[in-house]
């Protein structure tokens, strides 16, 4: 179950035009509870190959043989993050939130990062997050830290 302001979200509350949202899950292991911050698309689109009659009724024989489905997939999604799986698996109850809702794929990576540059992500152990964008890790970001204050 997914929250939204406190309610819960359903397939017929997403806005027209949505394109995905961001989303926090937060889950509790050994009394300390745990944070992880991302996104996801409401909609996930397929080519499924075309039936006998589809294939017959085309005028030109050079048209593509399958067609795009738009899905909307999100109401099972409990991220890929190792931590959050592994609850999942354990039977961990996993708290997820809607914390924005984006209406282009530039926006959503946009207010991801913001997010996670916001809290701070990197640099707090209840987050769970490893890295924003592939770019800023975790590792690097401490290591940095941790010569920067040695210099003071």
């Amino acid at each position: 179950m997914w929250l939204y302001n406190e309610k819960e979200f359903t397939d017929n509350m997403v806005p027209e035009g949505a394109f995905g949202f961001i989303y926090g899950m937060s889950v509790t292991i050994d009394g300390k509870q745990f944070v992880y911050i991302g996104k996801k698309n409401f909609y996930s689109e397929r080519n499924v190959p075309l039936g006998k009659k589809a294939l017959e009724a085309r005028d030109d024989k050079r048209m593509s043989k399958k067609r795009k489905v738009k899905k909307l997939n999100y109401q099972n999604y409990h991220s890929s993050q190792a931590t959050l799986k592994q609850a999942k698996i354990d039977g961990i109850p996993i708290k997820r939130l809607i914390l924005k809702i984006c209406y282009c794929k530039a926006e959503l990576s946009y207010q991801e990062t913001r997010y996670l540059f916001k809290t701070d992500a990197l640099e707090k152990d209840e987050y769970l997050n490893d890295n924003i964008l592939g770019k800023f890790y975790r590792s690097k970001i401490k290591c940095e830290t941790n010569k920067s204050e040695e210099d003071e």
